[in-house]
């Protein structure tokens, strides 16, 4: 593997990240897989291994101390961040760092300090996994669990702003129906470049 990058996966919801990422993890110990800090509750049967269960105070202090590289509110009001410490000492260590983020913590990571401008410190690659179509995706999202109508709607919205930042993103890669093992292949020639 090439020495020390983070490498953001990126894509909309049902596109299939997680079973990429799940196969990475499986295929390559010698890659870091950083947790991000959350105030949700630990759900029960739930470990450590994906993530620092803070409390808000905790959340707030790593904020207020520049600890975090992104952080949002997600569906449940907890909030999720990506700790500047499960990052940058395993890319100072020559590691590949490969962590799933939201389109809006692409943004934030791509502007912090740590991997903006001309020659920033550290190496940032992106991957966007894309659907063959926007129907297969649909398809993918409905076939999960029953969803509402109105949810479904605004899952639709979401995954049309997600898509216009593809090509913002150092490399694209369709996932194709039935070829989980080519897609799979092709994040791991980006990871390896």
């Amino acid at each position: 593997m090439a020495k020390g990058k983070l490498v953001l996966i990126i894509g909309p919801s049902g596109v299939g990240k997680s079973v990429i990422l799940k196969a990475l993890h499986e295929k390559h110990p010698e890659l870091h897989f950083p947790k991000s800090a959350t105030t949700r509750s630990c759900r029960e049967g739930e470990g450590d291994d994906l993530y620092h269960f803070v409390t808000n105070e905790e959340f707030d202090a790593l904020e207020a101390e520049n600890k975090l590289l992104e952080w949002a509110v997600v569906h449940s009001g907890a909030r999720y961040g990506t700790l500047v410490d499960e990052i940058i000492p395993f890319i100072e260590k020559e590691q590949v760092v490969v962590r799933e983020v939201d389109v809006q913590g692409f943004e934030s990571i791509r502007s912090h300090q740590c991997f903006r401008g001309e020659d920033p410190p550290y190496l940032l690659q992106s991957i966007f996994i894309l659907p063959e179509s926007k129907d297969q995706l649909i398809a993918h999202i409905t076939e999960r669990a029953p969803i509402e109508e109105q949810e479904l709607k605004r899952r639709i919205a979401s995954m049309e702003k997600e898509l216009t930042y593809a090509e913002e993103c150092t490399v694209q890669i369709v996932n194709k129906e039935g070829d989980l093992d080519g897609t799979i292949a092709q994040v791991e020639t980006i990871l390896q470049s």
